[in-house]
């Protein structure tokens, strides 16, 4: 009988499996882990994530019967104590090396209307529980983390992540912890309301576009003309305050730019920006980009449930929340591939109710229009002739 590959099977093929076991020696990942390898538990991580189970209990149970499956996949329902030993021991910088491999491989056609080298960066809180205090150096009551992205939404995916306490400011974490990509262009809003990094982001050859106070004057502005009746209201090329508060010198001493522009609700916004030369109109869309990462948030919370977690320890959160983020990709790439164009929360729906169902992916997001079926071949049955 011919082999029918399950949903899950279709899904875990797009991953690059030839650099999985590199990695795993670089971090030394299956070593005293008593015979419960890494690929064990990322197949078991991933399809918990991509089954939508919360918490270590439902993830073993929706895994104990499809043990066969995921047999021929090189993994196994795994035992409550192997899955939690593994994700409180088991580095996640491995789940983090195989989310950029998988990052590497992942891409999307650019569009024309948008530079293709934009980052989005962004925080949000993420809801840890009370177990997680100890590591987080969370306060009594606090039970909040902090998941800090860079996101690209030309290809629509995450390029770097962290989390820290809820009490960190997303400027500390973007100046100590997130990498700066030479030549990019960088998009965010008032929580990165810093003139030393934006000094350090042009330094680094790079573009940025963010909102300006209210209260923040433009010294020795010039304007420039604006279409009449348009989204721009006002652009002006000028320099910010000499001095900050204290009589500190400000380091973000060259020429900027203020655009003002009205958004669809009708609020009115004062964008700043390095980029001298781009059309207004340009600069305002790309702020308007930021609302990317905003449904990229929205989405993981909704579809893949990082709300609770399988572990308690900061190891065990790290793994899944990367684990996660490859399940997202994975779905992405899925949504990809289809011949129509589906919204990837309908794929991801797909897949959740049909995980280990042995169907095609495309026959289940379109069941009216099924494949035709397969011609039957020659067979090898021996033509005996009949002795009368």
């Amino acid at each position: 009988m011919r082999h029918k590959a399950t949903v899950f099977e279709q899904i875990v093929q797009q991953f690059p499996w030839h650099r999985f076991e590199h990695h795993v020696r670089q971090h030394g990942a299956d070593d005293d882990q008593r015979g419960f390898t890494s690929r064990t538990q990322f197949l078991a991580m991933l399809a918990g994530s991509l089954g939508g189970h919360q918490g270590l209990r439902p993830v073993i149970a929706a895994l104990a019967p499809n043990s066969g499956a995921l047999r021929l996949l090189g993994g196994k329902a795994p035992a409550r104590s192997s899955l939690s030993d593994a994700l409180r021991e088991r580095p996640a910088e491995l789940f983090f090396d195989l989310l950029r491999e998988l990052i590497g491989q992942f891409s999307r056609p650019l569009r024309r209307t948008i530079k293709a080298a934009v980052r989005l960066i962004d925080a949000t809180q993420l809801n840890v529980g009370q177990r997680m205090q100890h590591w987080l150096g969370l306060h009594k009551g606090t039970v909040a983390a902090k998941l800090h992205v860079v996101y690209d939404p030309v290809a629509q995916k995450p390029v770097y992540f962290d989390i820290t306490p809820a009490r960190i400011n997303d400027i500390t974490a973007a100046k100590d912890l997130l990498p700066i990509d030479p030549g990019a262009t960088y998009v965010f809003d008032l929580g990165y309301y810093d003139f030393a990094w934006w000094a350090g982001l042009a330094a680094a050859g790079c573009t940025f576009v963010t909102r300006l106070k209210t209260n923040t004057p433009l010294r020795e502005a010039q304007p420039r003309p604006v279409v009449p009746g348009g989204v721009v209201l006002s652009d002006q090329v000028g320099l910010l305050p000499a001095r900050l508060c204290f009589s500190r010198r400000n380091p973000f001493s060259q020429t900027g730019r203020a655009v003002t522009i009205r958004i669809d609700t009708g609020k009115v916004l004062r964008l700043f920006t390095n980029d001298l030369s781009s059309p207004a109109e340009e600069i305002a869309a790309l702020y308007k980009e930021r609302w990317q990462i905003e449904l990229f948030f929205k989405w993981i919370k909704q579809n893949l449930k990082i709300s609770r977690f399988m572990g308690s320890s900061e190891n065990a959160i790290r793994s899944q929340i990367a684990v996660a983020f490859i399940a997202y990709l994975l779905v992405r790439m899925l949504q990809a591939a289809q011949p129509q164009a589906y919204a990837a929360a309908l794929v991801l729906l797909i897949v959740r109710t049909n995980l280990f169902v042995r169907r095609a992916i495309s026959e289940l997001l379109d069941p009216r229009h099924p494949p035709p079926p397969r011609p039957l071949g020659p067979t090898n049955q021996l033509q005996l002739p009949i002795c009368n």
